[in-house]
């Protein structure tokens, strides 16, 4: 299943980063086509109204009139240098030009076109502008231009804080200065003794433009965001469905191969005890012969159970208890010795220490043999030493609650492992999984089994020391 759930998901995954980048696509395309028509018609009424405005003149009403004022004071010295000396004419002319920009700066009156524009209109907008200066040049002769100011190079002499890329700004706080919020755009001659040539442009749009066009697309974002989470809530819900479906259809084999485990420990018991009663020596002692018939007929009822319980298993995950009352030491006794029959011949030594004879409690015996024969297999499996310890011990704790530990010497369980080590098909790390084959159910049967009976069940393990599991059966519930 590894392998198909990780294609499955990479292909699930690499599509919904497709669906998302064209849904992207689509919505930033839809942005841009926004932006471009954003306030347009309000910036075609603008540009009829400043080119009104401005139809003899410069940049605002009166901007004629202070560069004529300064050109035409200056320009013979400018030619004279222009022609005799061309390093005193650069410094000249940036000279020039800053003082034509600060009096501009000073003079610059769009606020109040545009304030008078909002209240013809009724357009109720917070407005932004920048007004630019692209060019100045003056022709001395010929029709032939030469550049006072180009935004195209950054001069020393005028004030650095009015150059940007965009050319100097004459007045507004507009930050952005793009296509978009052009109004217009003015490249003009003058008609003085000495030509000369202005290229402006006037910028305006709303305050926070792009607060305005999320807002105006704010249908568009939500039912794009809103497709992207229904498609991710109905992928997880498929998926989530698709991998219970697909437990829930491998559930009645895994419990079957469980439940085959779990016939495996009768039938070895049986055969060992029918052994035993071939042998001649064995039986010449009637007492050997009632203790083997005792485990084999306690077996075989095991092993009825366990067919019955096989229907039960494929069909349901609850699990039926018949409880009854019984003394704990006296079952857990019966168990150790079948115990001890199936590990003839093995390194397993296997101890039990009843530190209480307070036993008394209500069980379902067939579901709690199942509980201690899955930790002792366990045990068993997980266990590299030459000797494999099992000590089994009932007491009682400070709350007088029943308790029944049992430890090992095997190799332990990490940390991070104990808090897994009962969900279901867990099997650990590698190299636990390397050590021996399981479906990882065992210990899932046992929690199951003991919250069943309305236990408490907790392991104390560090690696290479072995573990301890500890069942608690709470002081109310053991005389119940």
């Amino acid at each position: 299943m590894k392998y198909p759930l990780a294609i499955y998901i990479s292909i699930s995954v690499a599509c919904f980063l497709l669906l998302a980048t064209v849904q992207f696509l689509l919505v930033h395309n839809t942005y841009e086509l926004t932006n471009d028509r954003f306030y347009f018609a309000e910036r075609m009424a603008m540009k009829e109204s400043y080119s009104r405005s401005i139809k003899n003149d410069k940049l605002f009403p009166g901007g004629s009139e202070i560069i004529d004022s300064f050109l035409s004071r200056h320009l013979d010295s400018l030619h004279i240098l222009y022609k005799t000396n061309k390093p005193e004419f650069e410094t000249y002319k940036q000279v020039l030009a800053d003082s034509i920009f600060d009096a501009l700066h000073q003079k610059e009156s769009i606020r109040r076109f545009l304030n008078k524009f909002k209240q013809e209109k009724k357009v109720t907008d917070s407005l932004d502008y920048a007004l630019m200066i692209e060019s100045l040049s003056v022709s001395f002769d010929n029709d032939v231009y030469t550049p006072i100011y180009d935004k195209h190079y950054r001069y020393t002499l005028i004030d650095s804080s009015i150059q940007e890329n965009a050319g100097v700004r004459i007045g507004g706080t507009l930050k952005n200065v793009t296509e978009q919020n052009k109004v217009n755009g003015f490249s003009i001659r003058g008609t003085q003794r000495y030509a000369y040539r202005v290229n402006f442009e006037l910028h305006v749009e709303p305050h926070n433009r792009r607060s305005a066009i999320f807002r105006q697309m704010a249908m568009t974002f939500s039912l794009s965001l809103l497709s992207i989470l229904i498609i991710v809530v109905l992928f997880f819900v498929t998926f989530r469905n698709w991998v219970k479906q697909k437990k829930l259809s491998e559930m009645k084999s895994d419990f079957i191969n469980n439940i085959t485990h779990e016939l495996h420990t009768p039938l070895a018991t049986i055969i060992v005890a029918n052994k035993n009663l071939q042998n001649s020596r064995i039986i010449e002692k009637k007492e050997n012969i009632q203790s083997l018939t005792d485990v084999i007929q306690r077996q075989s009822e095991r092993l009825k159970l366990l067919i019955g319980e096989v229907l039960d298993i494929v069909s349901t995950n609850t699990i039926e208890l018949d409880k009854k009352e019984c003394r704990l030491n006296d079952l857990l006794d019966e168990i150790l010795l079948d115990y001890r029959l199936k590990m003839v011949d093995t390194n397993v030594n296997l101890g039990f220490s009843k530190e209480t004879n307070d036993d008394v409690v209500w069980l379902d015996q067939f579901h709690f043999t199942t509980i201690l024969l899955n930790i002792f297999d366990n045990a068993v499996k997980y266990n590299s030493s030459e000797i494999k310890k099992l000590c089994v011990t009932t007491r009682r704790d400070q709350y007088e609650n029943l308790q029944i530990a049992i430890s090992d010497n095997g190799i332990g369980i990490p940390r991070d492992t104990i808090r897994h080590i009962f969900d279901k098909f867990y099997r650990g790390p590698d190299p636990y999984k390397m050590q021996t084959k399981g479906l990882g159910l065992g210990l899932y049967y046992v929690k199951k089994n003991i919250e069943a009976h309305g236990w408490d069940i907790a392991v104390e393990s560090k690696p290479a020391n072995g573990s301890c599991i500890i069942i608690t059966i709470p002081n109310e519930k053991v005389n119940k």
